[in-house]
């Protein structure tokens, strides 16, 4: 080891905290609360020796601060490696030119044009055969209902726990309302990770149960992650509302043309546009291809925007559900 034994469980998880420093915030969160679980498991199951003595016979078992950091940052490795995408966009490179080759250059600076043009078109592709794409684009869909949970969850649990505050009943009420919040986030970031494909906790922050309950109350009051938590719940609603119609407008818009010559032959008109609402303009079936070129365009604009909405949602995630990294 290269620090010295930890005397106390705060020592530890203090060591601990040290040696993952510019890790993963959410690992770091998974590895204070299971670290800190298994101490004070420990330390509940042997009341007979002091809290130095245990922590020397769990370094031993468990392993020292510097050791468990080391296996958390091995098996963060083997999960970021199955979130992160694979080759989604591709990029044509361009073949290296050969330096005893004759060729003009104009016809060499028309190739790597040609090749520009090749490899920004399969980029544009490409995010078809992305699975993260569809994912984030379900996430979408997906975010409307829970954005009205969210919300509904967290001003009902306000609003009677301000309301019950002056009953005997208002202090448990408030604790299992607290505690479902944190139930909640995990649960989010669980929907997160699996759709948006960013690292979310699996753990919540370890609560000590052999305190008393007003501690437990107090920590719960004065821990900013609780309230940066129920404010994401609230912003989830116009969000939530903002991705649904979003991916809904871009499907809905872009199946239509795609599918537009198939009901002109079945009978219904394909593009039918209204002038003031009372003069109509039904597209001939000769325009039917590039309608079709329109629809499969915006179909992958919208998967393109999908994956950006999933990107900068999956941050904005982290920012408000994950603990902050050591400084």
């Amino acid at each position: 080891m290269n620090q010295p034994l930890p005397q106390t469980i705060a020592e530890y998880l203090e060591q601990l905290r040290n040696e993952l420093r510019g890790a993963d915030p959410a690992m770091i969160q998974d590895a204070l609360y299971d670290a800190e679980e298994h101490l004070r498991a420990e330390l509940a199951e042997h009341p007979e020796l002091a809290e130095a003595q245990m922590l020397a016979q769990v370094v031993r078992s468990y392993g020292a601060p510097d050791e468990v950091a080391g296996i958390y940052r091995a098996k963060d490795e083997i999960v970021q490696s199955a979130l992160r995408p694979g080759n989604w966009m591709p990029v044509a490179r361009q073949p290296a030119l050969d330096a005893t080759a004759t060729a003009p250059p104009e016809t060499s600076r028309s190739k790597a044009f040609e090749t520009r043009q090749h490899g920004a078109l399969r980029q544009f592709f490409a995010v078809g055969s992305d699975p993260r794409s569809y994912a984030a684009l379900f996430y979408m869909l997906l975010s409307l209902a829970t954005g009205i949970f969210y919300f509904t969850w967290v001003t009902v649990g306000l609003s009677l726990s301000a309301g019950l505050s002056i009953l005997i009943i208002g202090l448990p009420f408030i604790v299992l309302f607290f505690g479902s919040v944190r139930i909640l986030a995990l649960v989010e970031g669980r929907l997160v990770e699996t759709a948006l494909g960013v690292r979310m906790p699996r753990r919540a922050r370890y609560t000590d149960k052999s305190t008393s309950i007003w501690s437990r109350i107090g920590a719960m009051f004065t821990d900013p992650r609780t309230w940066l938590t129920m404010l994401y719940m609230l912003l989830m609603l116009p969000l939530g509302t903002a991705y649904f119609t979003i991916a809904v407008t871009g499907l809905s818009v872009s199946l239509a043309l795609i599918f537009a010559p198939l009901f002109q032959l079945i009978g219904i008109p394909g593009v039918n546009v209204s002038f003031d609402g009372v003069t109509n303009w039904i597209a001939p079936l000769w325009l039917s291809p590039l309608f079709v070129c329109a629809g499969i365009a915006l179909l992958f604009l919208t998967l393109h925007l999908a994956r950006g909405i999933g990107y900068l949602h999956g941050r904005f995630a982290r920012s408000l559900l994950v603990d902050s990294p050591p400084v």
